[in-house]
């Protein structure tokens, strides 16, 4: 089965361990290639130029570089102009939601609170269902 890849940018340990697990029961196809914050993942893509994934989700909020500088970085990077980005977070204020849409992210998805609830998200993202820009399931 050929694997297929979400590259994850998100400074916190317990989200990415969630997402990851929640990735493997939405779609065993994928695998997460996962980095600590935007400045890690923009050396990994620098570095290794063959690397193309699938989907990328992104927090908003990281040291170093924000979800929305290393959305920007992302965007100018032709390698990406047909990946779907996702901003993957807590926030839910209109102005994060609004600019990183400007900014061409594909769906702004606020982190749900059950593992249930994100598997269901991610399966629906993943199989391309024509979904709102806002994703909140955190209901």
């Amino acid at each position: 089965m050929e694997k297929h890849i979400c590259f994850l940018i998100d400074d916190d340990e317990d989200d990415r361990e969630i997402f990851t697990m929640a990735l493997e029961n939405a779609n065993e196809s994928y695998t997460c290639v996962e980095a600590i914050n935007g400045r890690e993942a923009l050396k990994l893509l620098a570095k290794d130029t063959a690397f193309s994934p699938n989907f990328i989700f992104i927090d908003l909020n990281m040291p170093y570089l924000s979800g929305k500088e290393c959305l920007q970085q992302l965007k100018k990077d032709s390698r990406f102009s047909n990946t779907p980005i996702i901003m993957y977070t807590t926030s839910s204020y209109s102005k994060d939601i609004e600019e990183t849409q400007q900014l061409g992210a594909a769906h702004f998805l606020v982190k749900p609170s059950g593992m249930a609830v994100l598997i269901n998200a991610l399966t629906k993202v993943l199989n391309n269902e024509p979904l709102p820009y806002y994703l909140d399931y955190s209901e």
